[in-house]
């Protein structure tokens, strides 16, 4: 099971991630996120550091040219696009680096994931399903939707499961069962306050995976 660590703020943190062997780790780029890290790590560090941890930067409806940018002042290694992009622009982005495509399930979609999903299936690496909250949202409610409208349907692409999951989801998470279950996503429930993580969380459910 692959473990992504979404919202780092702070060097020191990214560094800790390395040191526990977490695959990725998310550093969001969406000005109007609690987590947003633009202002708190330097593309310097992040360039002179050699992680093997995947550094995945997260973008809600950026220009190719500002996604571009931060790719080479930050050398990120994946792309997740957490908006509303459009298959065409995915496809551009692709051609460039890893591709990881966010779908907001609410009980509207929920039982058109395949429909949803299927025009990205060329466009993309993988596929990041999270919980839709208001209009205006673009992730971060800290709530889970029903992994079940998952369970049916085909996807076909190694997909993360985002969303409120925490250290009560261990046996829900190992009784989930899809053949295109790929990773999950850390965040709120991880967090000593937004943008900081409690790494003994993080070890903690770690440990707990590999049982």
């Amino acid at each position: 099971m692959n473990i992504k660590v979404c919202g780092i703020t702070e060097i020191k943190q990214l560094n800790q991630l390395e040191g526990l062997d977490i695959d990725f780790a998310g550093l969001i780029f969406y000005k109007e996120s609690p987590r947003y890290m633009g202002d708190k790590i330097s593309g310097k560090e992040l360039r002179s550091a050699d992680f093997d941890i995947k550094k995945v930067g997260v973008f809600v409806n950026a220009g190719y040219d500002e996604i571009m940018a931060a790719i080479e002042e930050y050398n990120l290694d994946v792309v997740q696009l957490h908006g509303d992009e459009t298959v065409s622009f995915c496809k551009e982005i692709a051609e460039e680096v890893e591709l990881i495509k966010a779908f907001r399930i609410n009980a509207g979609n929920e039982n058109e994931i395949d429909k949803l999903v299927q025009p990205y299936d060329d466009a993309c690496d993988y596929y990041l399903f999270d919980t839709g909250g208001p209009k205006e949202s673009f992730g971060g409610t800290g709530i889970q939707f029903d992994w079940n409208k998952l369970t049916t349907r085909k996807i076909e692409k190694p997909f993360f499961l985002s969303g409120g999951i925490g250290l009560e989801d261990i046996d829900k998470i190992k009784s989930f069962s899809h053949p295109d279950f790929y990773a999950v996503d850390l965040n709120s429930k991880f967090e000593k306050s937004p943008g900081v993580k409690d790494m003994g969380k993080v070890l903690q459910f770690k440990q707990a995976m590999k049982k």
